[in-house]
């Protein structure tokens, strides 16, 4: 009786950590979202605002940390159980640092506006990239709500594109530059954006490889990961 009740003390826990966890998510996908929004229009009350989020964001990786270390403590789960634990620790991380680079787009784009120094098609650069990624964050978080390892292997390969695609707008960008040295302000600004989003592209994997680890027991970072649709066709 005392371990059923230990297990169902943990097991409620848990699930209050990997709600907050959820609502960090909620809060760093729609940070992305209205950064870009700021980026596109020049919303400047609206870039103030994901700015100020990122100090909710910070708090909550506190007070998430906190609470993952005290259920270590009490309950000293084993096996699967701390697996999942530390993956939790970790998926919190990296939501932390996408907050971190939604509010470097969000000063970007202010600075950009202010500036007046658009003079390049800035958004049109990146709006490719930003929305591949903006859909991969949403698919891990929802992964990772539903511990669904298949969706999260899936998203693994989808990094790669936006990484290429992150290099050819920088190839773009230095072009622009070299042709019109006037353009040289705002095509900098915009290289910051596009690195910014290719960074919380990598982020997003990580929690979709997070994942895989709580769901299958395996490590799968720094590997080539093969989608299970390539390895039935055995490509």
């Amino acid at each position: 009786m005392i371990g059923e009740h230990s297990s169902k003390q943990y097991d409620n826990e848990l699930e209050a950590i990997r709600s907050k966890v959820l609502l960090m998510g909620g809060i760093v996908e729609t940070q992305f979202l209205d950064a870009m929004t700021c980026f596109r229009i020049g919303n400047l009350e609206r870039a103030e605002r994901v700015m100020r989020e990122d100090d909710s964001v910070n708090q909550l990786e506190v007070q998430l940390d906190d609470a993952c270390s005290h259920l270590i403590v009490r309950r000293q789960p084993t096996a699967n159980d701390l697996r999942t634990v530390m993956a939790t620790i970790k998926v919190i991380t990296d939501l932390e640092r996408i907050g971190d680079e939604a509010t470097k787009i969000a000063r970007t784009a202010k600075s950009l506006h202010s500036r007046g120094a658009v003079t390049v098609n800035h958004y049109e650069m990146v709006r490719s990239i930003a929305n591949a990624t903006s859909d991969m964050l949403h698919d891990a978080l929802d992964a990772f709500a539903r511990n669904d390892g298949k969706q999260a292997l899936q998203l693994i390969a989808q990094d790669a594109i936006i990484d290429h695609e992150f290099r050819s707008i920088m190839r773009n960008l230095i072009t622009f530059m070299m042709e019109d040295p006037r353009t040289i302000s705002a095509a900098l600004d915009t290289m910051w954006v596009a690195k910014a989003i290719e960074r919380i592209g990598d982020h997003a994997k990580n929690i979709a490889e997070y994942v895989i680890y709580v769901v299958e027991g395996r490590d799968i970072r720094h590997t080539r990961t093969v989608p299970p649709s390539e390895e039935a066709s055995g490509e």
